[in-house]
């Protein structure tokens, strides 16, 4: 059965960040880089927030927008994959009060044959996943 937090909730929306990076394993995509596109939700108990009215009791939209343009951004990776689980691990890692983060990010400039809007990976980590 799916955790509470996954199927409703509070959460923080981050959604059309937009980077350039090197990931990739052609050596154009390591050369030339590329766009990525990334959206971001992110679970956690807002209620305080909401009633305090204080960035104290959440977390800021814009750590996690620095976590995902420090490692779209950063050190080149060969797969999406291993791009998405760096934003999430670290997103969890560095937030304790977020209890689970969805992370997509695409590629719409894909040698592929035929139009894509973009082609990606989206996973899904709760904290517990960091224990594994």
């Amino acid at each position: 059965m799916e955790s509470d937090a996954l199927t409703w909730g509070d959460k923080l929306i981050l959604r059309g960040l937009s980077f350039h990076g090197f990931h990739g394993v052609r050596p154009e995509e390591r050369n030339l880089g590329q766009k990525f596109l990334v959206d971001i939700d992110a679970w956690l108990d807002l209620k305080e927030a909401g009633k305090s009215d204080h960035l104290t009791h959440t977390v800021s939209y814009t750590d996690i927008y620095d976590i995902a343009k420090e490692v779209l951004e950063g050190s080149p990776y060969n797969l999406l994959e291993s791009v998405v689980q760096k934003i999430a691990i670290t997103t969890l890692s560095k937030h304790k009060e977020i209890s689970a983060v969805r992370v997509k990010v695409g590629k719409p400039h894909v040698a592929v044959w035929g139009p894509v809007d973009y082609l990606g990976v989206e996973i899904l980590r709760r904290r517990s996943d960091l224990s594994e």
